[in-house]
């Protein structure tokens, strides 16, 4: 395994430049000390696959197990023995796995009933990975209670040297810093090193509702904090999930890409078009409005260079009416300074004392794409053009009216829970869309109520709701980018045949390779992998299907090529109206599956930002859009899978248009390259 990794981390070196290695490359161990760790990791191994037998193969208690013996498996067969004292911590991490194992088998589950700092797991519905979450369970807590109890998210800092072991040992003697009285403190791994975006943020929820399963959680106390790079993860998760938290509470961090990037590491970044668009996914400042809807509390030191991300937050809730309460430590570098600290208790305290209103009567909303489509009782089901501006506003004016403003929307929801809806049950309502009234059922004796709306060229209109059910359009979870599909279930589907074009092939097995292995490296699962003939009607349903090669080389893709809007045409690759030599251009795609259209296919591509960016998590946003034609002859690099000869979105109906043929700009110079690590 050591000759694995270090052969590994010499073709990326080799093939992509000389960035520096994230995670850094371990220390030698000992052959006694991994004939040791071999052998614990193998009885271990074999304890979980019985406990599975026993308890289900997601079963959160196994999970609880299999952390341990994921932590000791991964640092000894990926070259991830950071420091020589890692290695008597794996050795402890075992005798850990191995009593819980033992516990388990026998009926009992004490850690599931402490309190103080207990960590756990969940098995991802992305990659069957397990995942380890810790906790702070407080001393007043006990189980079988009636009590629903506050819980707090924090999201971590950035450390390239956090692997799965290093975590379970800090989540086992380290609290954090903050322990509020009464209070479940959630510390996320958020799979490593990415300010919990893409897999890192559906860790949040996997994690959260693992927690939810295992503990009585008021779902209207529920805050997420952060600092540095968990900073960072406060403003994005509070952002663009307002309505789930009572309360959002970023220090330091980032909160854009560009202007970050340009104070941070003194970079002028060059982007494409798609790349600027593409910003919006997870930029909190283009999504400031949100913060209408949850009350936010930052933090910054007055001497710290992150105290940027709270200016400029500043200035676009500024200009949506918002003033921030912006708490900053006096002459204090990147920490926390001890009185505002205790400030910043005070206030989140008060406003969690309160709880979340999931119903208020008014919701401002603006998205800019459906994978963030709902705020409280508003959900936006589909957009005029993704990536731009769309904006709702919907308020409750009377017991039977609601009047509701869009721009950029063209069908909407609202949608109240049992006992949420304030509209008189004995009336009829009315809901007044940008103009037009429109008579509606009120609500169900229950106070539930549930009334869809679709805009025909400049028409509202009541919708029925099966009506956009059939029709293959961007919705929620089907809406791109690339990186989307990597968001939830994926099969990376490799070929069996050969290739029509052998360089292309040459090529496609190479991105093939590194996919995989980047993927267990920065967002630490590893993927299922199958070959193109084993994949079954299941996968088909359950998964994103990853394909790799060419119509000749994989059997799913021949099957699917026909249906797809880009593709081959004998010695030529044909993209709207333009034409690509086949022999030297590759295509990236992501499109529903024609054989399952609730599912993606992704052509020819892992997540898409590389070695470069990795080196700081300002970078780590998706580089591609929903297609691309790439030219093979130019070598891939720390930036690109090689020259970008053309990329574009889909509309709205995932319909082809014009081929972009914008060129990305090259590299920034090494010198502008600032390494700076706590974001």
């Amino acid at each position: 395994m050591i000759i694995r990794a270090v052969l590994g981390i010499l073709f990326l070196t080799l093939t992509f430049g000389a960035e520096r290695p994230v995670p850094p490359p371990g220390v030698t161990v000992a052959e006694a000390d991994r004939q040791i760790l071999q052998s614990g990791i193998r009885r271990l191994g074999a304890d979980i696959e019985n406990l599975k037998k026993q308890h289900g193969l997601r079963s959160p208690l196994v999970a609880d197990v299999a952390i341990f013996h994921a932590a000791v498996r991964y640092a000894l067969d990926y070259n991830e023995f950071l420091k020589p004292e890692e290695i008597t911590r794996a050795k402890d991490l075992l005798r850990m796995g191995q009593e819980r194992a033992e516990y388990l088998a026998a009926g009992r589950v004490p850690w599931a009933v402490q309190s103080g700092l207990v960590v756990r797991g969940y098995f991802s519905k992305i990659d069957d990975s397990v995942q380890p979450y810790g906790l702070v369970v407080p001393s007043s807590w006990s189980p079988g209670g009636a009590h629903l109890w506050r819980l707090d998210a924090w999201f971590h800092g950035r450390s390239e040297t956090l692997t799965e072991l290093n975590f379970l040992h800090d989540r086992m003697n380290n609290p954090g810093q903050f322990t509020p009285r009464d209070t479940l403190v959630l510390h996320l791994y958020g799979r490593y090193c990415n300010a919990n975006k893409f897999a890192g943020e559906v860790d949040l929820f996997e994690a959260l509702d693992t927690v939810k399963d295992q503990y009585k959680i008021d779902p209207n106390r529920i805050s997420v904090r952060g600092f540095s790079m968990g900073g960072a993860a406060a403003w994005h998760i509070g952002a663009h999930h307002a309505g789930e938290w009572a309360a959002v509470a970023p220090g330091a961090g980032f909160s854009e890409t560009a202007e970050f990037l340009k104070v941070f590491q003194n970079e002028t970044v060059q982007p494409t078009l798609w790349e600027q668009k593409l910003w919006r996914l997870y930029d909190a400042t283009s999504s400031a409005l949100n913060f209408s809807n949850v009350p936010v509390v930052a933090y910054s030191g007055e001497k710290d260079i992150q105290i940027q991300a709270a200016q400029v937050m500043e200035r676009e809730l500024t200009r949506e009416g918002i003033t921030l309460r912006h708490i900053i430590g006096p002459d204090t570098a990147h920490r926390y300074h001890p009185d505002s600290r205790a400030q910043i208790d005070r206030d989140i305290d008060a406003i969690v004392a309160r709880g979340r209103d999931p119903y208020p009567a008014r919701v401002r909303f603006i998205t800019y794409t459906l994978r963030y489509p709902r705020m409280k009782w508003v959900r936006v089901d589909a957009l005029e053009q993704h990536w731009e501006p769309s904006r709702i506003d919907a308020a409750i004016v009377s017991d039977s009216k609601v009047a509701v403003k869009t721009s950029g929307i063209t069908a909407f929801t609202l949608d109240f829970g049992p006992g949420g809806c304030p509209l008189d049950i004995t009336q009829k309502a009315s809901v007044t869309i940008d103009g037009t009234t429109l008579a509606v059922p009120g609500p169900a004796s229950d106070r539930s109520w549930y009334v869809s709306f679709s805009k025909r060229g400049t028409a509202w209109d009541v919708l029925a709701p099966s009506t956009r059910a059939l029709e293959v359009r961007k919705r929620h979870g089907l809406q791109g980018p690339i990186d989307d599909a990597f968001m939830d279930r994926f099969i990376m589907v490799t070929p069996t045949g050969q290739p029509a074009n052998p360089k292309v092939g040459a090529w496609a097995a190479a991105e093939m390779n590194r996919a995989i292995t980047e993927w267990r490296r920065h967002f630490r699962g590893e993927p299922i992998v199958r070959k193109d003939v084993e994949i079954t009607e299941d996968d088909m349903q359950q998964s994103n299907l990853i394909l790799w090669g060419d119509p000749a080389s994989n059997k799913v893709l021949a099957r699917l090529a026909p249906r797809l809007p880009i593709g081959w045409a004998g010695p030529e690759l044909l993209a709207g109206e333009a034409k690509y030599p086949a022999a030297s251009h590759a295509l990236i795609m992501i499109y529903p599956n024609p054989l399952n259209p609730k599912r993606y296919v992704v052509l020819n591509s892992g997540f898409t930002f590389r070695e470069y960016d990795y080196l700081n998590n300002a970078r780590q946003v998706p580089k591609l859009p929903d297609w691309a034609i790439v030219d093979t002859a130019v070598p891939p690099d720390s930036r690109w899978p090689g020259r970008i000869a053309a990329a574009g979105f889909f509309g709205e109906r995932w319909e082809m248009g014009p081929a972009k043929t914008e060129a990305p700009a090259p590299r920034p110079a090494a010198k502008k390259a600032v390494t700076r690590k706590k974001s």
